[in-house]
């Protein structure tokens, strides 16, 4: 019983309680049909999500106003990059995955230095960002034609006894990322700016650098994210990445992660990433039109949140 009570303690359970109540319903509905192949493409799915989630769970995690709006523009411009870089060719598959990591760590960057230097709130200094680097993709990636390279799209879509090795890659990926979060100076520096700024800074650590890190870091995943994404759906696409906006950010609250800052969940991105894939796969399959659709996802996504938030509270 007492084991039961920590494991229902734990914010990120909630998530995947989810997941697995939604998965539950839609094989219900379809009588046991699918069921397999839902899991595997769920985990398919939400690699995607969780890999630009990770990213926008270290920035949410530094604060109060922290956000990476820029993402999808982010995303969309470093698959374009990538697949021109390799331009079908195997050999240039490390090459071009280098020049979507760099894409995305400059987009990074910059964000954080239109935040120092104007000392403007982020969600407008990542916004207004996000404007400049859809003007640079439209012009840049529209009409962009290049496949990626079979080996490169042979592997992310590649599995193992049904298991997406994309998938197995990014459980290592958060396993590493929640190292760090816990165990290294880097992750405990963000959880200290995110709990007291100041108090953080009275404590030695190096506010600028480890922010300037922090969306560097975030902008660095949304161009693997990228390339990532251009192989899987075999090309790049201006509008690659807009879904990730809001999915990027909903991971992270119904994960577990504190927008109030100073608290991070990382298992939590990836239960949240499956819930919100299979509720999508539960309610096309129940013939929902899109709006209803729309409507009723945010509905349960608040549901979620509202039941986890108030388990905590009893704490």
């Amino acid at each position: 019983m007492a084991s039961l009570q920590t494991l229902i303690a734990k914010p990120w359970i909630w998530s995947f309680l989810g997941a697995l109540l939604v998965w539950l319903a839609t094989v219900a509905f379809t009588g046991g049909y699918g069921g397999g192949g839902m899991i595997t493409a769920a985990l398919s799915l939400a690699v995607f999500t969780v890999i630009v989630g990770v990213g926008q769970m270290f920035v949410i995690t530094l604060g109060p106003g922290n956000v990476d709006l820029s993402l999808p523009a982010n995303i969309g411009l470093a698959s374009a990059v990538a697949m021109k870089v390799m331009d079908g060719n195997d050999a240039m598959i490390v090459v071009g995955l280098l020049a979507a990591l760099a894409c995305g760590m400059a987009v990074g960057a910059a964000n954080y230095l239109l935040i120092w230097a104007l000392r403007i709130p982020p969600i407008i200094a990542t916004l207004s960002a996000s404007f400049i680097i859809q003007s640079i993709d439209i012009s840049y990636g529209r009409g962009l034609q290049i496949k990626p390279p079979p080996g490169f799209a042979d592997f992310t879509n590649w599995q193992i006894l049904g298991i997406p090795v994309l998938a197995i890659l990014t459980v290592l990926f958060t396993v590493g990322a929640a190292i760090a979060l816990q165990r290294m100076i880097y992750g405990r520096s963000v959880l200290a700016i995110g709990q007291n700024i100041r108090a953080a800074w009275l404590a030695g650590v190096n506010v600028g650098r480890v922010r300037f890190l922090t969306y560097t870091l975030s902008g660095m995943l949304g161009g693997l994210d990228g390339a990532l994404l251009a192989g899987y759906f075999r090309g790049a696409n201006v509008d690659i990445g807009n879904e990730y906006l809001l999915a990027s950010i909903a991971v992270v609250v119904i994960g577990g992660t504190s927008v109030a800052g100073g608290k991070a969940n990382v298992p939590g991105v990836w239960g949240a990433a499956l819930f919100l894939v299979l509720l999508l796969t539960m309610l096309n399959t129940f013939g929902v039109s899109a709006g209803v659709r729309l409507l009723l996802t945010g509905l349960i996504i608040v549901g979620v949140i509202t039941v986890a938030g108030g388990q905590k509270a009893l704490r």
